[in-house]
């Protein structure tokens, strides 16, 4: 059995194994707190985008801002969203699992936004195109993982969702079909009066411009939604990380203070016999 001292020792280091773990806890929360504002201002601006995109629109595909004679590439592009580091709990690893179901050498490219889902295909040996930074800062510039995407006629998107503190999934969506479903084309008896069209509004240099030019803003708001998504569940689940690592690192600190508490006892009953084994020694000395 360890020395006090050493058990001591190892009881202060998990303290503060629990002060770090408890000051992560709190700083996700907050930043969930924060990161849930801006989905919600994302999810209004693309609403008032997609009302007049739907009304222009030229075609019923999702031509992500492709002027009518670019040749798209025919492969898929596979988008992984992941974390930026590694302390957010197995999220970035189910979502590598969930991939790994849809890739095809043959079929696909990929492009990693998070240092550590890049990490995590090296070490299986899978092969991606380009690597961006998980966006730190409330500002997110997408425009260069845009022109990426309009070089393919499809692509597709892996990123965490959060559902609660307690629930975040992964989700595996068609970006084109996505962009449809989050704004459904309106029917026209439910268009409001003044619609936008041709006879009413002047489209310079041309309506499919304009059409092309609304895509690009909807494909940019749909990027910054998923990537805002992403962070929150991964944010969400570091939360719950740190909440169970601090609750482990607080059981284990009280049983090594259990342990210090016996093993301090130990030694001073071994010290205490120690002594009353020489005093008898030196009694019977002095009786010989």
């Amino acid at each position: 059995m360890k020395n006090p001292r050493e058990i001591k020792a190892d009881e202060a280091n998990m303290r503060t194994i629990v002060s770090l773990t408890s000051a992560f806890e709190s700083l996700s929360s907050m930043k969930i707190t924060q990161t849930k504002g801006k989905v919600l201002i994302s999810n209004q601006f693309f609403n008032e985008v997609w009302n007049i995109y739907k009304q222009i629109r030229m075609d019923v595909m999702f031509n992500f801002g492709r002027a009518p004679d670019e040749k798209p590439i025919e492969k898929e592009l596979l988008i992984l969203i992941t974390a930026q580091g590694g302390l957010s709990g197995d999220i970035d690893q189910r979502l590598i699992k969930e991939f790994r179901k849809h890739y095809d050498s043959e079929k696909n490219d990929i492009i990693v936004i998070g240092h550590h889902g890049a990490q995590q295909l090296e070490q299986i040996h899978i092969h991606y195109t380009m690597y961006f930074d998980m966006p730190k800062k409330d500002f997110i510039n997408v425009d260069p993982i845009m022109k990426i995407i309009r070089k393919y006629r499809r692509a597709r998107v892996f990123y965490q969702n959060y559902i609660s503190l307690s629930k975040q999934t992964i989700e595996d969506l068609d970006l084109s079909e996505v962009v449809s479903r989050m704004g459904k084309i309106a029917d026209l008896d439910t268009v409001d009066d003044e619609k936008i069209t041709e006879r009413n509004y002047i489209f310079e240099p041309n309506a499919y411009t304009v059409a092309a030019h609304l895509e690009n803003s909807i494909l940019r708001l749909t990027l910054t939604q998923f990537i805002y998504d992403s962070r929150l569940a991964q944010l969400a689940s570091r939360f719950r990380a740190m909440t169970a690592a601090k609750e482990r690192s607080i059981e284990t600190a009280d049983d090594l203070h259990k342990q210090y508490s016996r093993a301090k006892r130990m030694l001073v009953d071994v010290r205490l016999k120690e002594s009353l084994a020489g005093l008898k020694k030196l009694r019977a000395k002095g009786a010989g």
